[in-house]
């Protein structure tokens, strides 16, 4: 007697229904091998919890928002060979979540500082960590449009809670009020309860003057260093455009000058 018609939907409603991928070849496993019951039914067991592991993972992945796939293995370390790979590296071990300090990436435009701050954020997410990458004009943005619609209490709660915030960009437009309230109220709120990285082509001794009110740039500035690992990025520009041919005619070349 087949089984399978009763089986099925009794696995559904313990919401185990996963198992029904996997349960005709570990039958067929079972028997071959002579597996004991319980034996079979552990194999089962692993499979379902992989697979529920799986699914968590990837939902963590889009819940993140990252651009592309960033991570540490498809960094180019050798390009800019004064990164300091081993600083790098052992940030990219996670141990800063567990400190509950932030990350600091600075360094000129195109020398990698969001692919790494995202390479961290998907080492992150390989541990069991809650991620969320956005620049800090769409953050500031979200919690402005948040406050508009009665919801700011609700979207400032989840920022402060998620385990790593990426706040890419820091700096690259002067903070106006009431950003630079919202801005330090959630690094404050954040503070030596989780962790945050920031990316910015300002040098740290630059960060307060994106804030109109110097004091309250100083005070949630100090929050953020304190305690901070610190990666200073610098060298070529991984965005730099490709050559032309030498002997390209210099009409197209004075075309394609024009048109960019």
């Amino acid at each position: 007697m087949n089984p399978m018609p009763q089986l099925a939907p009794l696995l559904k409603q313990l919401r185990l229904s996963g198992i029904l991928d996997s349960l005709e070849a570990r039958n067929r496993q079972a028997v071959e091998h002579q597996l004991s019951y319980t034996e079979f039914l552990s194999l089962l067991i692993q499979d379902e919890i992989a697979r529920r592991e799986h699914k968590k993972l990837a939902l963590r992945f889009r819940r993140a928002g990252f651009r592309g796939e960033k991570t540490i293995e498809n960094f180019d370390f050798a390009f800019n060979p004064g990164v300091n790979k081993a600083l790098i590296l052992d940030v990219a071990t996670c141990r800063f979540l567990h400190e509950k300090v932030c990350v600091l990436i600075v360094g000129p435009t195109g020398t990698g500082k969001s692919h790494l701050a995202q390479a961290i954020g998907h080492c992150a997410i390989r541990q069991g960590h809650d991620v969320l990458f956005t620049s800090a004009s769409k953050l500031l943005g979200s919690l402005h449009a948040a406050r508009a619609t009665d919801t700011y209490e609700r979207r400032f709660a989840a920022l402060a809670r998620v385990d790593l915030l990426i706040i890419d960009d820091f700096g690259l437009k002067p903070l106006r009020p009431p950003q630079d309230e919202d801005f330090h109220d959630l690094m404050n709120e954040r503070y030596e309860r989780a962790s945050t990285i920031l990316t910015s082509n300002l040098d740290l001794g630059e960060w307060g003057q994106a804030f109109p009110n110097r004091l309250l740039g100083a005070a949630t500035i100090d929050r953020i260093r304190h305690g901070a690992y610190r990666i200073v990025l610098e060298g070529q520009s991984y965005r730099s455009p490709r050559p032309l041919p030498d002997d390209a005619p210099q009409e197209v070349v004075a075309s394609t000058r024009r048109k960019g």
